[in-house]
């Protein structure tokens, strides 16, 4: 085609994406990896690092929903570029706390800033991209926060055990991140047609299927519909579940094979090694069904199945004595997350106007978030009470099979919405 040998800047605006994944979860991931650390210098149970993931999980969940109609209202480059300084700030604080009450507000106030994340990239991607490679970009960025899944316990391991800084200092150093990139962003983004790097036929290839001529939605208009709550319930089931890997992963290997900052930096690196590949991969395969004739309604929903099939041995993860075996199931279990989550997000840009995407992507991740709160305290309860993750996993295999029959019996045919502006 034309328009590859004219310009691709659509890819660098990805790329860009895929570099605040990857800082969003470095931030994110950072108080799992220093569980074992913070819980001995603390003295915490594990129904006090549960309450501590709560209130994060409870603040994204409200800022979910206000960052969805605020990138909605702004567009991606402010309301992105908020939710990046909120964030970082959030981060670094937490390198002053020293009680459970102080770990929590810091953790709240990441939380608040990283629920710009995913609103803020999936308006940039429908700006940027059309709807048959809306999969394949989604998939790309996000990515990226397997990446910085994969770079936190190295660069925990290189602050605090190489250079011999304490856990506060590393919250400051990889805060600088945040800032470096708040930087490139608004020195690089704008709207396509604003910018003089793409081509014409780049841009006609950018809006080939834009049909959108609603100049604003209000939540009204598609909280009640169906197609709204088949991403939201969608989410409500898998998103605890990434949450309980996130949040509980270093500490089930710790506790499980013996590892700490010293050796499960190798083992965590290769579960969310695995899962970049279902991320790219998931994108990939329904963006291509797409090209080769086949529905949207088709390409998402057996990807998804596919995915749900792929998760399911983490059932007998529990049961595996050697932790590489647990790193294969577990990694599968997470690429398959990747993969189903990439093909759900993209629900939004599949069924609404572009106005709309923002405000339906706030709501499914409010729901999603209110999920992981549920499964944060349960999952604090749980071990607690029984020191097995058992139970966990169990519900882990069968969460994706419960999402995909929602948005199958919610969406049977994936037909657009029309709003009326």
């Amino acid at each position: 085609m034309q328009e590859h040998r004219s310009s691709r800047y659509r890819w660098v605006i990805v790329s860009l994406l895929f570099a605040a994944c990857t800082i969003n979860y470095i931030d994110r991931q950072m108080i799992g990896i220093l569980k074992p650390t913070l819980s001995k210098e603390m003295g915490w149970s594990e129904s006090d690092y549960a309450n501590i993931v709560f209130y994060f999980q409870m603040a994204y969940a409200v800022a979910y929903l206000v960052f969805g109609k605020l990138v909605d209202m702004l567009g991606a480059r402010l309301g992105y570029a908020i939710a990046v300084v909120i964030w970082t700030l959030g981060h670094m604080a937490h390198g002053l706390a020293g009680s459970v009450t102080q770990f929590a507000l810091a953790r709240a106030g990441l939380g608040i800033g990283e629920a710009g994340n995913f609103p803020g990239g999936l308006k940039a991607v429908t700006e940027w991209f059309p709807k048959k490679e809306r999969a394949f970009a989604t998939g790309l960025f996000n990515a990226g926060s397997n990446v910085g899944a994969i770079l936190t316990p190295l660069l925990l391991w290189l602050i605090i055990e190489h250079w011999g800084f304490d856990w506060r200092m590393a919250f400051y150093m990889t805060g600088i991140f945040g800032v470096a990139w708040l930087i490139a962003w608004w020195m690089i983004y704008r709207h396509p047609t604003q910018k003089p790097q793409v081509s014409a036929e780049e841009l006609a290839h950018i809006q080939q299927d834009n049909d959108d001529n609603v100049a604003k939605v209000d939540w009204g208009k598609v909280i009640g519909r169906r197609e709204t709550w088949a991403f939201a319930l969608g989410k409500f089931c898998i998103d605890p579940i990434w949450w309980f890997f996130l949040f509980w992963l270093p500490g089930y290997l710790g506790t499980r094979y013996g590892l700490d900052l010293k050796t499960f930096a190798l083992p965590v690196a290769a579960i969310y090694l695995i899962s970049d590949a279902g991320s790219i991969a998931g994108g990939w395969l329904s963006s291509k069904l797409i090209a080769s004739g086949k529905t949207v309604n088709f390409a998402r929903k057996i990807t998804m199945l596919i995915c749900a099939v792929l998760i399911l041995p983490i059932w007998f993860a529990q049961d595996v004595s050697s932790v590489w075996g647990a790193v294969l199931l577990i990694g599968l279990a997470t690429a398959g997350h990747q993969a189903f989550s990439c093909n759900l997000y993209t629900l939004p840009s599949d069924l609404y106007p572009q106005a709309a995407v923002g405000s339906v992507v706030g709501i499914g991740g409010t729901v999603g978030a209110v999920g992981g709160m549920f499964m944060a305290k349960f999952t604090g309860y749980v071990l607690d009470a029984t020191h097995s993750y058992a139970l966990l996993f169990a519900i882990a295999a069968g969460a994706y099979w419960a999402a995909l029959l929602l948005v199958h019996l919610l969406t049977p045919n994936m037909e657009p919405v029309k709003i009326e502006g």
